[in-house]
């Protein structure tokens, strides 16, 4: 299951560096232009959740994956929030969420969930021990005569 959990951190780490948010005039935005923070803040929440993927602890892989997950909501809705403030010079509301509107988010958020949830997933530990397993099975498997 490691080998997963690092795919699925590679898709976060690649995510960061894809366009998430659409300005048209500006262009496409990767963590690093919306804001060094919150981009310094998701290398060092997989920088954590990579030690933690190779010493095998499992729990703390769900905190950080966790973590990640409301970083990410916490950028997308203060990217929200931000363009609204962007255009406050406007005299009417309905102007300022019309040019607010115009800030899409991109493709790249898909790619980060994506690979959240991959390490979610991967580091569900199975309930089952081999060795339980298998005592089951030859159990089922005897026929009384």
């Amino acid at each position: 299951m490691k080998n997963l959990q690092l795919i699925g951190l590679f898709l976060v780490v690649a995510g960061s560096f894809l366009p998430l948010v659409h300005i048209p005039v500006v262009g496409n935005w990767s963590y690093w232009k919306i804001d060094h923070t919150l981009a310094i803040a998701v290398w060092g929440f997989s920088l954590l959740t990579l030690v933690f993927i190779l010493i095998d602890k499992s729990k703390s892989v769900k905190i950080m994956v966790f973590l990640m997950i409301l970083l990410f909501v916490f950028t997308i809705v203060a990217v929200k929030l931000k363009s609204l403030d962007y255009f406050s010079f406007l005299p009417f509301k309905s102007w300022r969420s019309t040019f607010a509107g115009i800030v899409k988010l991109s493709w790249g958020w898909f790619i980060e969930f994506l690979g959240v949830v991959i390490i979610l997933i991967a580091s569900r530990k199975n309930r089952v021990e081999p060795q339980k397993a298998q005592k089951q099975i030859k159990k089922r498997t005897k026929r009384k005569f």
